[in-house]
């Protein structure tokens, strides 16, 4: 049987993404890996007690079909939550999607043809990466420093590419790296789009985990011309199994993208929009995420501890201020995946950094994250993973 799959379909059966989802599921492995929040923190209880006051309430409407733009009640939930973002807008800015990645797709689908430039940070987030890339886009890398995107790559960048469709970024404790876009650097790229008019897809996972610094305003905040998309998700803050995202956007263009989205799946799963709404009518989610915030900042505290105390000398590592994941770069490596290989041996896993590129990755960097694993299990982790770096790198130096 010969399948005559589209252009869309990866060309071989490499997936990283799998392969991270893989690991974080064995129990032999000290898993760095998958963003994954830290499930003793799901509020089991109060989301229970919200799935019985929809059904009790609300149950026909719940187990219906709805609009593709969402419930209205979580739509307002979501305006709340952007005022935290500096956002002031209405419901009919706010269209909820099947979690972040189906932003991404949607975003993707309406902007990009073959061959369509398009700007991210190098590196940037994996999954971003082959969504844009199914759509035949054409990559175009922005150097970052701890700082976030450098602007004057990024201005660079949109005079040698005049035919660039979107720049994706995440500003706010970056994956992959951890880092945060400067409040300078900010106002540079809404200027910077409006000048070269061209869409920004603004994606913000993070930004509510923040323990250290100031809070900063979102791209979308600063936009007076419509050039910023903005995209969050519930899957960081309360519970990524029910898949609910959104994207903010002027009503002209959502209305493209509740079509879109029509043609995909019709709309967000309506019982799931229900109890998140209820969820969040009935309980704090600030404490909630005030819980999630000292936990991932104790872990985060432990594990640059025990990296600083067991990595061999002259690895790097980014100082996040929030978030879930930090950028390591081990020196005169050549291979990421080499890496990747001799922690798996040790039963420890993490990122390889090549998936993060959309062109040449940078060899010898990995991610790791802290928010899914036990106390118990970092300093050993690091340990473990200190060694497989020894081992690499006693390959690789110069003889």
């Amino acid at each position: 049987m010969t399948y005559q799959f589209s252009n869309r379909v990866p060309k071989t059966n490499n997936d990283p993404v799998g392969d991270i989802l893989k690991a974080a599921a064995d129990p032999k492995v000290t898993s760095f890996a998958g963003g994954l929040p830290a499930p003793e923190l799901f509020p089991v209880e109060q989301v229970k007690a919200a799935a019985d006051k929809v059904l009790a309430e609300k149950g026909p409407a719940a187990l219906q079909y709805s609009s593709a733009q969402g419930v209205p009640e979580l739509r307002n939930v979501v305006l709340k939550r952007l005022e935290v973002e500096g956002i002031h807008t209405t419901a009919d800015n706010v269209m909820i999607a099947t979690g972040s990645q189906q932003s991404i797709d949607l975003t993707a689908k309406m902007f990009l043809d073959e061959g369509s430039a398009v700007i991210v940070e190098d590196p940037t987030y994996l999954t971003a990466v082959d969504v844009f890339r199914s759509y035949g886009a054409h990559f175009v890398g922005v150097d970052m420093d701890e700082d976030g995107m450098r602007m004057d790559s990024l201005e660079e960048a949109l005079k040698n590419n005049p035919d660039t469709r979107l720049i994706y970024t995440v500003p706010t404790f970056q994956n992959p790296t951890g880092r945060t876009m400067t409040l300078e650097r900010r106002k540079k790229l809404v200027a910077l789009a409006d000048k070269y008019d061209v869409m920004v897809l603004e994606d913000n996972p993070y930004g509510a985990i923040r323990w250290e610094g100031e809070n900063l305003p979102s791209l979308r905040s600063l936009d007076k011309t419509g050039h910023v998309i903005y995209m969050g998700t519930m899957s960081k803050v309360f519970a990524p199994g029910l898949r609910i995202g959104w994207v903010v956007a002027e009503p002209k263009l959502l209305k493209k993208y509740t079509m879109m989205k029509q043609s995909a799946d019709l709309h967000t799963d309506s019982f799931s929009q229900y109890v998140c709404a209820q969820y969040f009518t009935d309980n704090d989610i600030n404490d909630h995420i005030k819980r999630i915030t000292a936990l991932y900042h104790k872990r985060e505290q432990l594990m640059m501890s025990a990296i600083d105390k067991y990595f061999p000398a002259g690895v790097q590592h980014s100082n996040p201020q929030g978030g879930m994941f930090l950028w390591v770069m081990v020196p005169g490596v050549k291979s990421s995946q080499q890496l990747f290989d001799a922690a798996m041996k040790r039963n420890v896993a993490v990122v390889p950094g090549d998936p993060f590129y959309g062109n040449q990755p940078e060899p010898g960097t990995f991610r790791m994250n802290y928010s899914n694993t036990p106390e118990e299990g970092i300093v050993d982790g690091v340990k473990q993973l200190a060694a497989a770096l020894d081992e690499v790198m006693s390959v690789t130096a110069p003889k």
